[in-house]
């Protein structure tokens, strides 16, 4: 400690003037300093806060306005008109409730068991896949970490008709078309073709006459999660690969030595150690999922299984002939208040998931903090 900073605590009894003066003025400049940054970083602090919760308490205020109240620029955040009779409509709009009936909440319990199913699929497979990169030495490891690094980069969106045509028209080993099967008047270069293009008859196709359908199947999803070309599984990969590379391998080395077998090993050494990260990882998964309508639309349709996400994204095709007297004929909804309903809508979405966050945030907060040599 310099000489300065022992002049600090002689005579701590004394004035705090006196001590200043003792320690040729750097106590006050410590002092300064420490309630300059103090202020600056609560500041900071409540300019974050503020832009996060500021979007919540904005949609929650217009949710309790009347239709009149969107249009009136004197109202900037308080009603003048309080009602909850938007929340009813929403409710209604998004299979929360039966219209003029009761409450079940169908969508949100569907959502909240599909999030949590394919989340757990996804870890588990991407755990199993992520220790296999970060341990084991086996031929085209970087290539094959090369396609996990493209997963993340490259958007689904961009796979989405070969996906559709694919699950539309699911089939196994689609190589029989190549020996003769369905392949009437088709050349041999023709046959080949259609087994690189997957469109050659499959197994399925072969045993059974046709191929099947599982685009408004579950198990089609799942299947997906399983085999790590879910929702951001790439990036989950990737996550916990740069984990266990951390974990120092003399303790799977202590663990063989002491008779335990890799699974044995991988179970009750390496997952403990790593549930921060897995639990962080399922955390983005179900959020992603959550609020997913790409792939809930394509597995998912709205006839199979309702979903929140799915019954938001067509809340405004839907409202026209809510508000209509005659159900057969469709009228046009304000602009402001279809706002309003998709502000309510999305309010709604969000609450579980703030919620959900409140009691996991100690455990997300220590898989981040969590990083260095374990020896």
């Amino acid at each position: 400690m310099s000489r300065k900073s022992n002049t600090i605590y002689i005579g701590k009894n004394k004035s705090f003037w006196d001590r200043n003066r003792r320690s040729g003025g750097y106590l006050l400049k410590r002092t300064a300093g420490q309630t300059a940054w103090s202020i600056i970083r609560g500041l900071l602090i409540f300019g974050l806060c503020f832009m996060i919760i500021q979007p919540l308490l904005t949609r929650f205020s217009m949710g309790l306005m009347e239709e009149k109240d969107l249009y009136d620029s004197t109202i900037i955040l308080l009603p003048r008109n309080v009602t909850l009779d938007n929340y009813r409509i929403v409710a209604e709009l998004t299979d929360l409730k039966t219209i003029g009936g009761n409450w079940h909440f169908n969508a949100l319990i569907n959502t909240l068991w599909v999030s949590a199913l394919v989340s757990l699929f996804q870890i588990v497979a991407t755990t199993l896949v992520a220790y296999g990169f970060a341990r084991y030495e086996f031929r085209g490891k970087k290539f094959w970490f090369a396609c996990v690094i493209a997963v993340i980069v490259i958007p689904p969106q961009t796979i989405q008709p070969a996906l559709y045509m694919n699950f539309a028209n699911f089939d196994v080993l689609r190589i029989f078309t190549l020996f003769g099967a369905n392949a009437e008047g088709l050349t041999f270069g023709q046959r080949l073709l259609s087994v690189v293009d997957g469109t050659g008859t499959g197994l399925i196709q072969l045993l059974s006459g046709q191929t099947l359908n599982l685009r408004a199947n579950i198990g089609a999803y799942l299947l997906m999660s399983i085999l790590c070309m879910g929702i951001k599984d790439g990036l989950y990969i990737y996550m916990m690969r740069q984990y266990f590379q951390g974990i120092p391998a003399s303790l799977e080395e202590a663990a063989y030595v002491d008779g335990c077998g890799t699974l044995h090993t991988f179970v009750k050494i390496m997952l403990p150690d790593a549930l921060p990260t897995i639990a962080s990882c399922f955390l983005f998964s179900f959020v992603w999922q959550w609020t997913d309508i790409f792939y809930t639309r394509l597995f998912l349709p709205m006839v199979s299984i309702s979903t929140y996400s799915n019954q938001m994204s067509t809340m405004v095709t839907r409202m026209s002939r809510y508000f209509s007297a005659d159900a057969s004929k469709a009228v046009v909804v304000p602009n402001g208040r279809q706002q309003q309903l998709i502000s309510i809508a999305v309010l709604i979405c969000a609450i579980p998931l703030v919620i959900l966050y409140i009691f996991t945030q100690r455990t997300f907060v220590e898989s981040l903090a969590m990083s260095g040599s374990k020896e």
